[in-house]
């Protein structure tokens, strides 16, 4: 099979959240070890400016778009920016999220809206505004979702983010099916499921303010011992886009935890069994 660098090398690339975490490290790998132009889209300016000096630092072609993937409008004129300034996407990869803990009914609305509004809507708004000119376009094209370990699984006080990364699995997954039904064999659509990826999303997570605010700091403590066992983003990136050059549709990041959360996934559904707590069932790392 052809390397990543091989398949993507010389292209345009766009990347949501790319200004840390999984993101980054995307961005990183995909100006650096494969050469291409990185649109790194963010709504952390601050956070944003830095990466973008990292990579542009050794040698990286990328180029900063503070973008808040909750507002359509502004990823439509994100896309439209780039079709002006760069020609077309080789690579699409729907990646901003963030966390949330807490029992579901000690969530806040607020917090439940915004999660709901960067992990689905945005990966929507970016399909939305991006797939018209990938499908018009006769050069190939890959499009990657960024779901999750935890959209396989079901996990206790963490219920937003499961609920949504579950979404964005069931959206890609159509999406597949639609680019397949209108024949528009040089897209390829991705799933990506990592598993425990080093980030900062845990400590930016959404809590509670009212109920069991014991229940969800212990969470996100036990998520920050998860972090400890956690890959770099940039092993993440390199693992992932070289995935997506082989035409994988599940791309995983550590194939022993998150293929095993596949199988106990199907073996429960298929067995009718209701979901057990999860620390009984899973030696590996949680969602990412």
């Amino acid at each position: 099979m052809a390397s990543s660098a091989e398949v993507f090398g010389g292209g345009t690339a766009v990347i949501t959240g790319a200004a840390a975490g999984v993101g980054a490290g995307l961005a990183r790998h995909a100006a650096l070890a494969l050469g291409m132009s990185v649109v790194l889209a963010d709504i952390d300016a601050a956070g944003l400016e830095r990466t973008c000096a990292d990579i542009t630092d050794d040698g990286g072609r990328v180029v900063p778009a503070v973008v808040d993937v909750r507002d359509a409008d502004a990823v439509q004129r994100l896309a439209d920016r780039v079709a002006k300034e760069s020609g077309p996407v080789r690579l699409l990869v729907n990646n901003a999220g963030v966390q949330q803990f807490g029992f579901l009914w000690d969530t806040p609305v607020a917090n439940w809206e915004r999660l709901v509004s960067i992990n689905v809507n945005g990966v929507f708004h970016g399909v939305r505004a991006f797939m018209p000119r990938l499908i018009a376009q006769t050069e190939r094209a890959w499009v990657l979702n960024l779901a999750s370990i935890g959209s396989v699984t079901a996990w206790p006080l963490q219920t937003p983010y499961i609920m949504s990364k579950h979404a964005v699995l069931a959206m890609t997954e159509c999406l597949h099916q639609e680019v397949e039904l209108i024949g528009a064999r040089h897209i390829q659509v991705s799933a990506v499921l990592p598993g425990a990826v080093s980030s900062r999303i845990f400590d930016e997570a959404g809590g509670v303010d009212t109920g069991d605010l014991t229940a969800a700091d212990k969470e996100r403590e036990a998520m920050f011992r998860v972090r400890e066992r956690a890959i770099s983003p940039e092993e993440a990136a390199a693992t992932i886009l070289q995935q997506a050059a082989d035409g994988e549709f599940y791309i995983v990041t550590q194939p022993e935890s998150v293929l095993g959360a596949m199988r106990d996934r199907a073996d429960q559904l298929t067995a009718r069994r209701a979901p057990a707590a999860p620390r009984s069932r899973f030696a590996a790392p949680g969602p990412r």
